[in-house]
């Protein structure tokens, strides 16, 4: 049986044209298969009939060609139309070929009309710099001729001078020179060769190469090797006179301009400054840098090429910074730490610098004499209403505008006990101190410690005698018991002033200003304006709102906004200046009290204010201060010898001790409640100030208080929501104060109740013993008879021989008979049996007494 039994073999139509493939499938059998091609199909045109139009005429002469030739199944219709199309594409041909004719040759103009502009301009450079370059020459043989007449006129001079007949050869020079300007235009004409003799066209690129070339070769045969290195033949070359290498008109160029540069003073480079440096045991780089006047990150680069990888914001220390000084060409002034205080202005002023200023008045006296309200009265205000319990308990300052014009700036300050610091601070910054005295009260405790303090700061003062309108007034009293503290009145013939005034009536008020007018212009008050500020802290606090603020006493200079300044352990940069009617001012002079913003701190009452030039400076200078004030509580802390410790913890042992927190609104107040603490106690018990702070009451204050068992005192100022919650979860307790008596009463009465309580006997009887007696069980029993007053078995007893105490303490049993009773009275016999004690005898007395517990307080 054969492959294609029953099976039609595979094919493509046509004649057949067999041939076997061989299948494989994908389980590896395989399979034979005949497969079978046609041939393509060739299609034959029918012979054409004899009878059929053109049968007859030759192929030739329809242009199709011979038919025998022709390709087999093509037909005249197809030939035709391939003839058409190969005549049209032989026309095409040539019409392409015709126009890369015309393009080549437009392409070939273009190209000639280019070289002849880059020729042109070529030609043009040449010939201006040809013209540049003689040009210059001619300046600098006009310059030469010029000098060398100079030289032959002075040696003309000097030869009749001294009387010598010197030949000079100089002014030949000058003659020679037309000479010498004719032969550069031979030269050049030389030069040029026959192609620049030509008129029309320039030579050609390749033609200039070849003269160039050959003018070379001409030079090197001259010159040898060195003409062959020195490259084509230039303008410069070609006219000089000289075989060597002539300067460049660039190099021609950059000279005049140099010297045009010199002549008007430019581009002269300043000459290194070198500075003195004052160098601190440390320093930061930057302000290293900014002392030297150097860039800091040259600075910088400096340390790292000596090994220290450092930035500009890390401290070196003094031999390092010396070392980078000396690089830089500066000298280094060594100088200590006290040496910074330098940095603050203490130049005497000149008299002609000073202008007149306004006098600084400060309202003392006893509290509640009226100063607050007199104060009111003449600034038209009511300062005193709104002060807690209508007593003054901060510092303020105010400024008054006289009826007659002049400006007051007053200080008015508390008149309680505890406010001694406040009183000596306003006397210390002031010109004039007036002294109020209530015409019904007389002097005071107060009146006569403000007394001291004006004779201590050696400051005039005026007395002013207010409630005058009141109907027990007295003020011929006051007079005459001023003289017991050396204040003689004008009125006793004395040189103090005195001024009789009703703050509520404004009786007198014009008389006290014109008396502090009269004070102030005695005294000539004058200061520079036109100088750094300084001036005395009176009062500081911390706002929530507007941070540290301290109210400032300028006393020289105008403190502005953007001044720099320090203050005591504090320093800043003026943010803002508030004047006493809460008005923003821009600036504040001589005798101004003005709110200062910009503090990085809260300053203690009465530190100086000195503006500086730099903030680095203000910066040294605070935390010098700060260095010093710790090295001072460290050396009092390292003086206490062992012994002295010992001896302080055996006394502290023995004393009980109230702790407390004081929180206040100004640093003022605060420091007067700490003094006023300090105060209270005695040998058995004393108040320790914790902690003692300015502003809110904060959750460190809890935290403080709760480790040490302690309540907060708050004096005008609150805590915050998360103070108030953290004291109640931990039970601390916290006491608000509006009023420095109550706070002062209340820590009295708490530190009483620390006292121990004062035992007293009162004695109620005496009984005489008769006889002893020994009873069974009981021990012995003394018969007595009650000579005096009353025996109680609940009293205490001591039993005396020959009026000596040999026995004290307590009643076992009180009988009377055989009965027990709590008491018998006087001429009645009982029997007594001591506690413990049986050393009776006949004849001894006994003394009864009874025990009372009386609390004591604080004085």
């Amino acid at each position: 049986m054969s492959d294609t039994d029953g099976k039609k073999p595979l094919g493509l139509g046509g004649a057949p044209r067999s041939g076997q493939v061989k299948q494989s499938f994908s389980h590896g059998r395989t399979k034979s298969v005949v497969v079978e091609t046609k041939r393509k199909r060739v299609v034959v045109p029918s012979p054409v009939k004899p009878g059929a139009p053109g049968a007859g005429a030759p192929a030739m002469s329809t242009g199709l060609g011979d038919p025998s030739k022709r390709p087999a199944g093509i037909s005249d219709a197809e030939m035709e139309r391939r003839l058409k199309a190969l005549a049209i594409h032989k026309a095409q041909a040539a019409d392409d070929a015709a126009r890369r004719v015309e393009e080549d040759k437009a392409r070939e103009e273009e190209r000639a009309r280019r070289r002849e502009e880059i020729e042109t301009k070529e030609r043009e450079d040449r010939e201006r710099a040809e013209a540049l370059r003689l040009k210059a020459e001619e300046e600098e043989r006009a310059a030469k001729a010029e000098a060398a007449a100079k030289v032959a006129a002075a040696e003309a001079r000097r030869a009749d001078v001294l009387g010598t007949r010197a030949r000079s050869t100089a002014p030949a020079a000058p003659a020679a020179k037309p000479a010498e300007r004719a032969a550069p235009a031979a030269t050049t004409e030389e030069a040029r060769g026959p192609a620049a003799a030509k008129p029309g066209l320039s030579p050609r690129k390749t033609d200039r190469e070849k003269d160039d070339r050959s003018t070379d070769r001409d030079r090197g045969a001259k010159r040898g090797d060195e003409g062959r290195r020195s490259g084509k033949l230039t303008l410069s070359d070609a006219i000089s006179d000289e075989s060597g290498r002539q300067r460049s008109l660039a190099a021609i160029k950059r000279k005049q301009e140099k010297a045009r540069a010199k002549a008007l003073g430019l581009g002269h480079k300043a000459e290194k400054q070198v500075r003195d440096v004052q160098l601190p045991e440390t320093i930061v780089v930057s302000e290293l840098a900014n002392r030297m006047a150097e860039r800091a990150a040259d600075v910088v680069k400096s340390l790292m090429k000596m090994g220290m990888m450092v930035t500009m914001n890390q401290p070196i220390d003094a031999d390092t910074a010396e070392l980078v000084i000396e690089e830089f060409g500066h000298k280094a002034v060594r100088v200590t730490d006290a040496d910074v205080e330098q940095a603050i202005d203490t130049v005497k002023d000149k008299s002609e610098d000073l202008t007149p200023r306004p006098p600084i008045v400060t309202i003392m006296g006893h509290v509640d004499h009226g100063k607050t309200s007199l104060l009111d009265a003449i600034r038209h205000t009511t300062v005193a209403t709104g002060e807690a319990g209508g007593i003054t308990q901060h510092i303020g300052a105010y400024q008054v505008k006289a009826s007659n014009g002049q400006v007051i700036t007053f200080l008015d300050t508390p008149g309680h006990a505890a406010f001694t610091s406040m009183r000596s601070r306003g006397a210390q910054v002031t010109d004039i101190v007036v002294l109020v005295v209530a015409a019904d009260d007389a002097v005071m405790p107060q009146t006569v410690e403000a007394i001291n303090h004006a004779k201590a700061a050696k400051v005039p003062m005026i007395v002013a005698i207010n409630k005058i309108d009141k109907h027990e007034a007295n003020p011929q009293k006051v007079r005459t018991d001023l003289l017991q503290h050396e204040v003689v009145v004008e009125a006793m013939s004395g040189d103090v002033q005195d001024v009789e005034v009703s703050a509520k009536t404004g009786l007198g008020l014009d008389d006290l200003l014109e008396a502090i007018a009269l004070q102030a212009e005695l005294l000539e008050l004058r200061a520079n304006p036109n100088r750094a500020a300084s001036g005395a802290v009176i009062e500081a606090k911390l706002d929530v709102g507007r941070g540290p603020v301290a109210t400032v006493l300028v006393q020289n200079g105008t403190l502005r906004k953007g001044d720099i300044f320090v203050v005591g352990e504090q320093w800043g940069k003026v943010r803002a200046l508030i004047n006493d009617k809460g008005e923003t001012v821009a600036e504040a002079g001589p005798s101004s009290a003005v709110e200062v913003l910009g503090l990085s701190g809260t300053p203690s009452a009465g530190d100086t204010l000195n503006v500086v030039e730099t903030e680095a400076s203000a910066r040294e200078i605070a935390d010098y201060r700060i260095k010093t004030a710790k090295d001072k509580r460290a050396a009092a802390g390292a003086a206490t010898t062992l012994e002295q410790l010992m001896a302080k913890a055996k006394a502290d042992a023995s004393v009980a001790e109230l702790p407390i927190l004081i929180k206040a609104d100004v640093q003022g107040s605060a420091e007067a409640i700490v003094q006023a603490m300090e105060k209270i106690g005695n040998e058995e018990v004393r108040v320790r100030v914790l902690h003692s702070g300015v502003g809110a009451i904060t959750d460190t204050d809890v935290g403080l208080a709760e480790a040490s068992s302690a309540p907060i005192i708050g004096f005008n100022v609150r805590a915050n929501a998360s103070a108030r919650q953290s004291a109640n979860q931990k039970g601390v307790e916290i006491r608000y104060y509006s009023v420095i008596y109550d706070l002062v009463d209340d820590i009295k009465a708490a530190a009483s109740g620390l006292l121990k309580a004062e035992v007293r006997e009162t004695f109620i009887g005496y009984a005489k013993i008769l006889e002893v007696f020994k009873v069974s069980g009981v021990g012995k029993v003394a018969g007595c008879l009650v000579t005096e007053g009353v025996a109680r078995r609940s009293a205490g007893v001591r039993l005396l021989r020959e009026d000596v105490v040999i026995h004290e303490g307590t009643l076992k049993t009180l009988k009377r008979f055989k009965d027990e009773v709590k008491e018998v009275i006087s001429g009645q016999e009982c029997g007594m049996a001591f506690e413990n004690y049986e050393d009776i005898r006949q004849n001894d007395v006994i003394e009864i007494f009874e025990r009372e517990e009386v609390q004591r307080t604080l004085a």
